[in-house]
């Protein structure tokens, strides 16, 4: 009988729901945080030329790709891998700094996809305990043993939005030993407008433990190109090389994402446009009388107190009507939906589902 490693069959669906046969086809999507508003012009321009080679492999993506992200955000070049996806990279340090007998340390509700990096490898996932959805530092600090390779944090977090100020950040990393590797998922930082919070870039400049990843699949809107890129110290970026794909990423989601980093007026428009459906659709189901996390992202989690309109009843309701929210599978996310942050019209269709569904109207 064929055996794979132990620990892939503790891998487990970490999303619930989905489209059912009863349900048409959704026609609104703000299940998968993509953004709504799209790439830049630009961007879907350079991508259809590109098509035009398609015929080759792109060789060393980093000499392509790293030079003009570290231009756009002043980092060193040097220090930077893309991959296929942030996904990617952070499987790729998984495999690199994990083990049988090793641990990941993550915060209980945060990104529910982590455990599974540390299971793919034989690694055990200590999932701590946060402070309604704020990653807890002091308790992630008191997981700590010798046994811990790396401690990951999403900031913001998926799916609550929520976030660590720079202050608490760096308390985190200052506990760390330099033998555990702090990987900071900042893929929707484009988004924060927190006063207090900093990006990761400093600290990965300053330290050798410490890993950022970011990606083009939101702000940027190539969520089906696939193009992610991470920024840590030397060793730990040719540690990253040295176990990817021989061709990461494809020609034209390449050329889409050098052209997108170009195009900072729309990036801009899509913050704002983000910030403003943000503040909308929570003023709006708040004042429905539900709780709405204070979010940071591209999207809001939303509870549904009440045991007898339940999460999972309107996220059936929303779908038979054509839109797609996301449900999770972990029992901390029961009473909840996520909603990702969509076109205005799109949003008012959301509201008034939620809304009729309250109320108990078809």
């Amino acid at each position: 009988m064929l055996r794979v490693k132990p620990g892939i069959d503790r891998i487990k669906p970490h999303m619930a729901g989905g489209d059912a046969p009863d349900h048409p086809p959704p026609t609104i999507l703000l299940n998968s945080n993509e953004s709504a508003f799209g790439p830049s012009p630009a961007a879907r321009a350079a991508m259809r030329d590109a098509v035009n080679s398609v015929e080759r492999y792109l060789e060393h993506i980093d000499t392509v790709l790293a030079p003009p992200i570290a231009e756009r955000f002043d980092l060193d070049g040097s220090r930077i891998a893309v991959g296929q996806g942030s996904d990617d990279l952070l499987a790729r340090l998984a495999r690199a700094y994990l083990g049988p007998g090793d641990e990941l340390i993550r915060t209980a509700n945060g990104y529910l996809k982590v455990p599974n990096y540390a299971y793919a490898n034989g690694a055990e996932a200590i999932s701590v305990a946060d402070d309604e959805f704020v990653p807890a530092v002091d308790r992630m600090i008191g997981a700590l043993t010798e046994n811990t390779r790396i401690v990951y944090l999403a900031n913001p977090e998926n799916p609550a939005g929520t976030y660590l100020s720079g202050a608490e950040v760096r308390r985190l990393h200052a506990a760390l030993p330099a033998s555990v590797l702090l990987v900071i998922d900042a893929a929707y930082e484009e988004y924060v407008d927190a006063p207090d919070y900093e990006s990761a870039a400093p600290l990965v400049e300053e330290a050798q433990n410490v890993v950022m990843c970011r990606t083009f699949s939101k702000i940027y809107g190539l969520a089906g190109a696939r193009v992610g890129w991470m920024y840590g110290a030397p060793e730990v970026v040719d540690t990253a090389r040295r176990i990817g794909l021989t061709f990461p990423v494809a020609s034209p989601a390449a050329a889409a994402a050098i052209a997108a980093l170009d195009d900072v007026d729309h990036v801009r428009a899509v913050r704002e446009a983000n910030r403003r459906g943000r503040d909308w659709i929570t003023a709006e189901l708040t004042a429905l009388g539900l709780t709405v996390i204070p979010s940071q992202a591209n999207f809001v989690l939303v509870q549904f107190p009440d045991a007898g309109k339940p999460a999972r009843l309107a996220d059936q309701f929303l779908r038979r009507k054509g839109i797609a929210v996301r449900r999770f599978a972990s029992p901390a996310y029961e009473d909840y939906i996520r909603i990702s942050i969509g076109f205005p019209h799109e949003l008012r269709a959301v509201r008034d589902g939620i809304a009729a569904f309250l109320r108990g109207t078809a």
